[in-house]
């Protein structure tokens, strides 16, 4: 067993992802799913032929054959039927190579050997002959370590290590397949160093996927475990079970050795949750030796489990005695707080009733205040307005009385009719409503937008670049002065009252607003 492990801020991080990646294992385990339903709606099909059936077969095979052992094993048996209705030999014993892989990891040594035995290497092509003196590698080494004598585990490894070499044989120097090879032997040998730098290589390699990781890590922290190097195969193991949980691979021992290492270091938390994700993985997968081993550890770590809960039990019932005793003085310390407590709330609830009406009363001092300041605005600016136009109205009344003085005094009355009909009281209230217009556009330059936001787009009224205020603008402008009544309006603009009361009803029925809101609204426009 490893001894305790030294906590990493590596090692807590990897823990921290494999925790999570397990929260997520619904979802990978679906996607393979999905993976394997198409391709056998596709198998199942009868518009395939046997050739292109016997290739699908061999697809869901690799999708089974890490995740599921019973439909693994299935589909060897369709493509050893299926190669025998092709009559190709050469298929069926690639069937066979592959119902041979299925038997060793459900743990079936027997059947695996002789089903090893019954296939003919000379009918498999390069890639399978490898495949072929691999499996054989693996078999004799899974023996070994499931045998555990030591009279003929020596043997089965001395074999193991054999066919690894003639692997090799077969195997592109420098590629994956090389070097997981090369790592079994580092493994079966003990070379921790060999080991190590062959992992280094692998994670190296273009196009390495997560279950190729997982398995080279897995076997190199099998080699740092022997090394008495815990901490690096605690982060190896951690790493191979995060690639299996993201591939849903259940034919792993990642898992299940990484919950023994929790156990050893006191982490009872994660290895219970482990080794129950390792014993559901080989109950699903079918792995029968994986169960074995796991059923061992499995009930050390429960029953610790309950230890620790029977010993949790216990001292609650003493903290739960202690506890009641501090009960009975607490209550006595309560009742004079609570009669402490409840004058504090009174005088609170005083200051803050005296907050509340101080804050309302600073509210309606501020918006007095605003409101002042806006108004002392529109006074200074109208009048202003107000004497600049009186001005100009006296200087003209002076010079029109002066004019009619000297045409009187002349007789010439024909002119001084002419004078009279040369007033425009249009132009000149036209004039005076400019005056008005620039005046109000200057203290609210956002009247007109802000007006129309009150209007469906096709209702807003468009004005050219050097319009001011129309008639209908101009009154609702006299309303947001404060001028409300209908019959003074009219007077200033000219109008009778009916008409100011009919602009004013046609805007409002335009509006989207109810009619008894909109003057309200007007009267928010804010002056700059």
């Amino acid at each position: 067993m490893p001894p305790a492990i030294a906590s990493t801020n590596k090692s807590d991080s990897l823990l921290t992802e494999l925790n999570q990646a397990l929260t997520q294992k619904k979802t990978y385990d679906e996607q393979r799913w999905n993976r394997i339903r198409l391709l056998a709606t596709e198998f199942a099909s009868r518009q395939v032929n046997d050739d292109t059936k016997f290739a699908l077969g061999l697809r869901i095979y690799e999708e089974y054959k890490a995740f599921k052992y019973d439909s693994a094993f299935v589909y060897c048996q369709k493509l050893i039927r299926l190669a025998d209705q092709l009559q190709q030999p050469e298929k069926k014993e690639v069937a066979k190579l592959k119902l041979s892989f299925v038997l060793l990891s459900s743990g079936l040594f027997k059947e695996t050997f002789e089903t090893l035995d019954s296939i003919n290497p000379s009918q498999l092509s390069k890639e399978d002959k490898q495949s072929f003196y691999f499996l054989m590698a693996r078999a004799y080494s899974d023996l070994g370590d499931f045998n555990q004598d030591q009279t003929y585990r020596p043997a089965y490894y001395a074999k193991a290590l054999a066919y690894a070499d003639t692997t090799l044989q077969f195997c592109q120097p420098g590629s994956y397949d090389y070097l997981s090879v090369q790592g079994f032997r580092a493994q079966k040998t003990g070379n921790q160093a060999a080991g190590a730098a062959l992992y280094q290589q692998v994670q190296r390699l273009p196009h390495l996927t997560l279950h190729q990781l997982a398995v080279s890590a897995s076997t190199t922290a099998y080699l740092y475990e022997l090394a008495d190097q815990p901490e690096k195969a605690f982060e190896l193991l951690l790493v191979s079970a995060i690639a299996d949980v993201k591939t849903a691979t259940k034919e792993t021992t990642a898992i299940f050795k990484l919950s023994d290492y929790c156990y050893r270091q006191g982490d009872l938390k994660n290895a219970y949750t482990f080794i129950k994700e390792a014993r559901e993985e080989a109950n699903f997968y079918k792995a029968r030796q994986r169960q074995i081993e796991i059923s061992h550890v499995s009930s050390v770590i429960e029953g610790q489990k309950i230890n620790i809960i029977e010993n949790q039990r216990k001292s609650l019932k003493t903290y739960a005695i202690i506890m009641t005793l501090l009960a009975g003085v607490v209550i006595c310390f309560a009742v004079i707080s609570v009669k402490q407590l409840r004058k504090v709330r009174k005088a609170d609830r005083l200051i803050f009733a005296a907050n509340q009406e101080l804050q309302a009363r600073n509210d309606v001092l501020r918006q007095l205040n605003d409101d002042l300041n806006e108004a002392n605005k529109i006074k200074e600016e109208y009048i202003g307005f107000y004497f600049h136009n009186n001005s100009q109205y006296i200087d003209k009344i002076e010079a029109l009385k002066k004019r009619l003085d000297n045409l009187l005094s002349s007789k010439q009355y024909a002119s001084v009719q002419k004078l009279i009909d040369s007033v425009n009281i249009k132009n000149e209230r036209n004039e005076l409503l400019k005056g008005f217009d620039s005046i109000f556009l200057r203290l609210f330059p956002n009247f007109i937008a802000q007006f129309n936001a009150l209007f469906r787009e096709e209702e807003r009224i468009k004005l050219g670049e050097d319009s001011l205020l129309t008639t209908e603008l101009r009154i609702f402008a006299l309303i947001r002065l404060g001028i409300n009544d209908s019959e003074q309006i009219s007077r200033m603009l000219g109008y009778s009252i009916n008409t100011i009361y009919t602009y004013k009803t046609r805007v409002k029925n335009r509006s989207f607003l109810p009619n008894d809101e909109f003057e309200a609204r007007i009267q928010a426009i804010q002056a700059v």
